[in-house]
């Protein structure tokens, strides 16, 4: 959540852009991403030559040298956030225009790739040098307070804020995903260095950026220092969809700005004939659109295998099991109503997740955790493709807190059940004397089909009630007429001391 000063600044830069002549909102976010991404190539390239130097590895400045644009010699080193910082408004605006934006256009110039492709057709919209040399005083003041802030991820606040400015953002479904729940869910899979990991509905792209930057830090030596998996890493590891090309941008920025050289971030519509994705992914993370509704005409054919529906968030859950190799493995965020439904069509999913497949958790979350854009309550499933069944037992958790208020301001609380979920998932064998009353606990693979394949939690959660024990009535009844009588009495008193009071006493 953005609040306080860091918010005010930002409103203040979006007034820049308002009052210089840029009211469209996309524009305006465009603008301001191409803006951070410059910002972020200086800051990244910085910190790659310092990780290089600590590892003892060779590295080159991508701003080392010269490049040719237009017919125009450039150095490298001027093309660099800091150093147009140092520069006056008007040499600001045209090194800007002319050198900085064809060159980060023209980066991956040839490869092909998600980023040289939505770049193409990017255009630089700002106005005046004068209103350029605001907007990035403004940002520098907008990075020095989110360099201060090291309790998240702060740059994706500031997406999710200026998303939350776009009219249509909560119709189209724009509404990027905490980041700390991320966070727990990429905690829940490891992902490995093997891996190939998805998300048909990517956004700005912050599961497959959480599971980069989870691989770089967690195993650091297996992902980096093996050269066959380093180049996985950079090039076939992550791969994302999108309908929207702003999030594309943002999106595909956003990889390459955390060290991802070349994401696979393309225009695709998951549920239908452009994605012929299948048996094809190791690991799905994903935070599909929910209460979406398709005409069958344009839903792919065998995704209406298992249940014929027009729902997105059922349509979705199929969508993953097609798109899995064996054994893969997901975690998604659905809407509890895939949980409890009792159509046809949301039966048969949770059917084929436990029969056919290997449901492993169902992690339910409290209604607070996507306010103040929503308040519906929503669920983390997290199963296995096996295509032969397997499930056993299935782990509920009742999240109560997530570390934040659960209103619509979400201000940060000490109370917390992210790392205990995270925890008790790695040793489920611990799991099994946990109590009904519990927060967490086991069930049975058929006392859930008994249920009709319902997983709610408050289905097989059991309330544990204080017995509270009184005293006989007519104890009460003696105590009621004792303290009747002590209060008739000091009323008795109250009016022989008024009596007695004698005229003009105070």
């Amino acid at each position: 959540m953005i609040t306080g000063e860091l918010k005010n600044k930002i409103d203040s830069l979006w007034g820049i852009f308002w009052t210089g002549g840029l009211t469209n909102p996309l524009d305006v976010i465009e603008q301001m991403t191409y803006l951070m991404f410059i910002h972020d190539l200086d800051a990244t390239d910085l910190r790659h030559q310092k990780e290089a130097l600590m590892l003892g590895l060779d590295s080159k400045s991508m701003f080392d040298g010269e490049v040719t644009i237009n017919d125009r010699v450039v150095s490298k080193q001027d093309l660099k956030w800091s150093r147009l910082g140092d520069m006056e408004p008007r040499q600001m605006y045209d090194t800007m225009a002319n050198a900085v934006f064809p060159f980060i256009k023209g980066l991956d110039d040839g490869n092909d790739s998600a980023y040289s492709t939505y770049m193409q057709d990017a255009i630089f919209k700002i106005p005046t040098p004068l209103m350029l040399d605001k907007i990035m005083t403004a940002m520098n003041g907008i990075y020095e307070l989110m360099e201060e802030d090291k309790s998240g991820d702060t740059r994706g606040d500031v997406y999710e804020y200026l998303l939350s400015k776009i009219a249509t953002a909560g119709v189209n479904g724009q509404f990027r995903t905490p980041r700390h729940i991320i966070k727990m869910m990429v905690e829940l899979m490891d992902p490995r260095p093997d891996d190939t990991i998805c998300d048909p509905a990517a956004g700005t792209s912050g599961f497959l950026v959480e599971a980069a930057e989870y691989l770089k830090n967690v195993k650091k030596e297996d992902v980096l220092f093996d050269p066959e998996n380093r180049k996985h890493y950079m090039n076939d590891m992550f791969t994302g969809f999108d309908m929207d090309r702003t999030m594309l941008r943002i999106g595909a920025m956003n990889m390459m700005t955390h060290g991802i050289e070349h994401p696979n971030i393309e225009y695709r519509d998951s549920l239908t004939d452009q994605n012929p994705d299948r048996d094809k992914y190791s690991l799905i993370l994903a935070n599909p659109p929910f209460k979406g509704s398709l005409d069958y005409d344009s839903v792919s054919d065998d995704l209406l295998d298992t249940a014929k529906t027009k729902k997105t968030e059922l349509l979705f859950l199929e969508l993953f099991l097609k798109m899995l190799k064996k054994g893969g493995r997901t975690a998604c965020i659905v809407p509890d109503g895939v949980l409890f439904g009792s159509s046809k069509a949301h039966k048969a999913i949770r059917k084929e997740l436990i029969e056919n497949n290997k449901l492993q958790a169902v992690i339910s979350m409290p209604s607070g955790v996507f306010k103040p854009y929503a308040g519906v309550s929503t669920a983390v499933l997290v199963f296995n493709k096996t295509g032969y069944g397997g499930t056993d037992k299935v782990w509920f958790y009742d999240m109560m807190n997530d570390g934040f208020s659960l209103d619509d301001k979400r201000s940060r609380i000490e109370d917390n059940d992210i790392p205990d979920i995270v925890e008790r998932f790695r040793n489920l064998d611990k799991e099994a004397d946990r109590k009904r009353t519990d927060q967490s606990f086991l069930v049975d693979k058929e006392e859930i089909v008994k249920n009709d394949y319902d997983l709610s939690i408050n289905k097989y959660k059991e309330i544990e009630y204080e017995k509270v024990e009184y005293e006989p009535t007519s104890v009460i009844l003696g105590k009621i007429n004792d303290l009747q009588t002590e209060i008739e009495a000091g009323l008795k008193e109250l009016e022989k001391m008024l009596k007695e009071q004698e005229p003009g006493d105070e």
